[in-house]
């Protein structure tokens, strides 16, 4: 007997666990899937096996870094999934779907339009192997905040140790496993279950999903051999057709999204997503600049293929499409940022327009009174940058699309002195133009892969605080330790010369030695290093050096251990800053410490 559940003024039916066929869907559009989760999980790869393309291997480091459209029409879900179109009687109404796949950071997956998220369903795409990742859990947060009914794609079972397919049918396939396999991919199944529930989230395998309107379908997939592929995507026509019933109706007004903008041979051209109404080769559009929001014609309008097969000229598109458009216009259009179709012979409709998008611009690139430069190519991009950085606990004074200028390198100089972690450039997909004057107290970091990025600025930034903290240590005698090598003394007085090993420290000519037993022993007069003179010795390095009032043999001897003179003043200065002390230099003091307090037993204390 069928249980009718109501779910926002929708009735559905589900039998057994099964999705029962959909009512009558009219004039919409096809659903937008934004295909989300964490870096390196298989988000284009599953798309792959979908559109049968190969353009993860085009990606710096495998990763996603921008984000982009897949067509995939109605033809082509039928035709790899008509078994299970009937098994679970689903009359495929929708027109197919426009898949837009996304980098792993969260800043990407909320793609806006005009009046919330671009994307009406999603796919989380979670490596079984890995589980839930941080990533995985900003994603989520973002479907949540947004209401973006969405299933999960348990990816890489082919990983799973001892997995075989030997079945298209997904179910089939999990059953036949091997013992070993089988009891692999149920506890790494239900660690993901478990971490969905603990989000809040009711979920469970989708073959055992006894209501579809209340848990969140598991789909065990591989973007590598395809099993799962068929189910995820009958999984998603079925929750198309029932949960957004009245949201995919085409509205009057022609309204898109930047993704990608190009100039070749003078010719601006923008890959974008029209999301609402339709839009014609002799239509007007209302856009964003690096100004100010422009109206422009366009010169030709191109529909993206299935399956990634490139673009065809036409003269109407209707939504949800991707298009390629070639505008009349020289000014730099902003990736990332919207438009609309608008009438040029109503002046008052054009201007309220051209007010929101200026507006819509501000509030999102929301900067910090002080802070480092951000670059990016697009507005995308640079969000994700923005998102990250802050993340880090990194705050950003200056973000702007396109290359590294001279007035980023001026800006960022002058906070060197006062604010010197701030003093760095941060660029996606840009490099300095080639007049640019390198400042050396200006840090520039730029890359493909914006974690890459991220982890090299925070590395530098410790780097240099610590740096800057141990300059603050300069005028102290920092710890030190030697130790006499046997059978090199090259001179035994006036001077001494003889060689040593840098067991701890940093040698510096100037520094005096004491012994094991505290004894004053000489200063260091001059360091050699291979016949040259040098300023200081590293750990680990072995060199002479020249003692002016010792005589070998007679104070000191072969294998023997001397020590950095440190004064008790000093001792306590470098104990209250021994973070900035690597461990050997700590232990080095601790050995001084014990030394002293052989003659004086509350020494440094």
């Amino acid at each position: 007997m069928a249980t009718k559940i109501q779910i926002r003024h929708t009735k559905i039916e589900i039998r057994k666990g099964k999705i029962a066929p959909a009512s009558s869907i009219h004039a919409i559009r096809q659903p937008i899937v934004t295909v989300a989760g964490h870096v390196d999980h298989g988000k284009t790869t599953i798309l792959d096996k979908i559109r049968g393309t190969c353009q993860v291997i085009k990606e710096p480091g495998r990763i996603t870094q921008k984000i982009s459209f897949t067509v995939v029409p109605r033809d082509v879900i039928r035709g790899c999934c008509k078994d299970l179109l009937d098994k679970y009687k689903i009359g495929l109404e929708i027109l197919g779907f426009l898949f837009i796949d996304t980098p792993g950071h969260a800043a990407f997956t909320n793609i806006r339009k005009r009046g919330g998220a671009l994307a009406d369903l999603a796919i989380l795409v979670v490596d079984i192997n890995e589980g839930i990742m941080e990533q995985t859990k900003e994603s989520i947060e973002v479907l949540k905040a947004s209401k973006v009914p969405f299933i999960v794609a348990l990816n890489k079972i082919d990983a799973i140790t001892g997995w075989r397919k030997m079945s298209d049918n997904l179910v089939e396939n999990i059953e036949k496993q091997s013992k070993h396999a089988r009891d692999e991919f149920d506890k790494k199944a239900y660690q993901v279950v478990n971490s969905l529930t603990i989000l809040g989230f009711d979920n469970d395998l989708f073959f055992r999903v006894g209501d579809f309107t209340k848990q969140i379908a598991l789909v065990p997939c591989s973007g590598k051999t395809g099993e799962g592929i068929s189910e995820l995507l009958v999984m998603l026509a079925g929750l198309a057709q029932r949960f957004l019933k009245g949201k995919l109706e085409i509205g009057k007004e022609g309204r898109g999204t930047v993704l990608e903008v190009k100039r070749e041979k003078g010719i601006m051209s923008v890959d974008a997503i029209l999301y609402d109404g339709k839009i014609s080769k002799n239509s007007h559009l209302v856009i964003t600049t690096f100004t100010t929001p422009i109206v422009t014609k366009i010169r030709a309008l191109l529909n993206a293929l299935p399956c990634d097969k490139g673009f065809e000229a036409v003269d109407e598109v209707n939504a949800a499409a991707g298009i390629r458009l070639n505008l009349a216009t020289t000014e730099d259009i902003i990736p990332g940022t919207s438009f609309v179709v608008t009438d040029p012979t109503k002046p008052g409709d054009v201007q309220n327009v051209q007010r929101f998008l200026q507006k819509e611009m501000k509030q999102t690139l929301h900067l910090d009174s002080e802070g480092i430069i951000a670059k990016a190519d697009s507005l995308g991009s640079l969000e994700a940058l923005l998102f990250l950085l802050r993340k880090s606990g990194i705050q950003v004074k200056k973000a702007e699309i396109g290359s590294i200028k001279n007035s980023d390198i001026t800006m960022a100089s002058t906070t060197e002195e006062t604010m010197p972690l701030n003093a760095v450039i941060a660029g996606f997909n840009v490099e300095p133009e080639a007049d640019i004057k390198i400042n050396e107290n200006v840090k520039i970091i730029t890359g493909n892969v914006i974690y890459h990025i991220i982890e090299a600025l925070v590395k530098w930034r410790k780097e240099k605080q610590l740096e800057i903290e141990r300059d603050k240590l300069a005028s102290l005698t920092m710890p030190g330790k030697i130790k006499l090598l046997p059978n090199a003394c090259f001179r035994q007085s006036n001077p001494a010369i003889f060689g040593i090993k840098v067991e701890a420290g940093t040698i510096r000519p100037g520094v005096e030695l004491i012994n094991e037993n505290g004894e004053e022993i000489d200063k260091i007069k001059g360091i050699q290093s291979e016949s040259k003179s040098v300023e200081k010795a590293l750990q680990g390095q072995e060199i002479a050096i020249s003692l002016p009032n010792t005589t070998y043999g007679r104070q000191i001897k072969e294998n023997q251990v001397l020590y950095i003179e440190i004064k008790e003043e000093e001792f306590r200065k470098l104990k209250e800053n021994k973070k900035y002390l690597t461990a050997s230099e700590i232990s080095v003091l601790q050995e001084i410490a014990n030394i002293k307090r052989k003659a004086k037993a509350t020494w440094g204390i």
